[in-house]
């Protein structure tokens, strides 16, 4: 059946209608997570969503760290699907808060996975999970992760399938889409240094990268779990990517270009500073053939289109959005 209905009380309400498929989104106030909640909703799914620190009052609050919270969170909804967002995903946090993000990164995972027999568990990987040294890669490729960031999630990928054999890992690359602040993602975080245009600055031009759209990771995050409910045999990891290959200077004179702005006062970095950080792969490209043979994959949306889409509410002058988009 494609939906039920819940009776009123005392049947005197109408009927409201309720998708039948249910699906627990973790991380549901984040960047990715957001919008994979939305796309579940939008399509006939019953869509919950959890959060920690940002949760209420749009979604539930759960502390993925809390077994005894998780049990029951999972028991009340029971839901078919449970697509795993949460993550510190940061990895200059990652290598300086260690512990915490490893809780997040690793035990959380552990937690959810015990509790997910019978259900199909979506967790969603990185690309840093590569050392970034003989690109392209596979889904079968050995990985070998660079910073704490990748080991986390590579462990968080174990913890998961060895807990839950049935389930899937999604590797994603930097992602980026419509933000709360632009500081949400590595990619829109650059459009403070597009619209200074005064002040010179300098962007790496090193690390080749391959931004890629939330929206469209949501909906391959949807069509995996459709399928999984009817063919078990979706299980194992799994690659998606934008197919645009960019250092983040290239992005940013992408994103100028998309709005008409200047890229003159950008300069192109091509060493990496000393004490940069947590190391970066240098080019970490996925291989995406497994989604794609079985026609999962989506068409990326063009970078300019999603970075217009994204930035346009951060323009300082809202009459650029005329020269823009007309």
């Amino acid at each position: 059946a494609p939906g039920m209905h819940r009776r009123g009380i005392c049947g005197l309400m109408p009927d409201v209608y309720t998708p039948y498929r249910r699906v627990l989104v973790t991380g549901a106030t984040g960047l990715l997570g957001r919008v994979v909640y939305k796309e579940f909703q939008n399509n006939d799914w019953d869509a919950l969503g959890s959060g920690y620190n940002r949760a209420r009052p749009r979604f539930l609050r759960c502390n993925l760290l809390d077994e005894d919270a998780v049990r029951e969170v999972i028991h009340d909804f029971q839901p078919h699907v449970i697509v795993h967002c949460a993550a510190e995903r940061r990895p200059d946090v990652v290598e300086h808060h260690t512990e915490a993000a490893l809780n997040l990164n690793v035990h959380a995972c552990a937690t959810l996975a015990k509790e997910a027999a019978g259900i199909f568990l979506l967790y969603i990987s990185t690309d840093y999970v590569f050392d970034g040294r003989n690109p392209p890669y596979g889904e079968n490729d050995a990985p070998n992760p660079l910073n704490m960031y990748g080991k986390s999630k590579l462990e968080g990928e174990r913890e998961i399938l060895r807990q839950c054999p049935g389930a899937a890992v999604l590797r994603v690359p930097i992602l980026y889409g419509e933000v709360e602040k632009v500081e949400e993602s590595a990619v829109t975080v650059l459009w403070d240094r597009v619209q200074e245009g005064a002040e010179s600055c300098t962007i790496d031009h090193c690390q080749q990268r391959f931004p890629t759209y939330t929206k469209d990771v949501a909906r391959v995050c949807r069509n995996m779990a459709e399928r999984a409910l009817q063919d078990p045999s979706i299980r194992g990891i799994f690659h998606y990517s934008g197919k645009e290959q960019m250092t983040k200077y290239e992005m940013a004179c992408a994103i100028a270009d998309a709005f008409n702005l200047p890229s003159s006062h950008l300069i192109p970095l091509t060493e990496q500073p000393a004490g940069a950080g947590a190391q970066r792969p240098q080019n970490a490209q996925l291989e995406c053939s497994r989604l794609e043979l079985l026609g999962l994959s989506v068409d990326p949306t063009p970078f300019k289109t999603a970075i217009r889409d994204s930035l346009w509410p951060f323009l300082h002058d809202k009459r650029w959005r005329q020269t823009v988009f007309h």
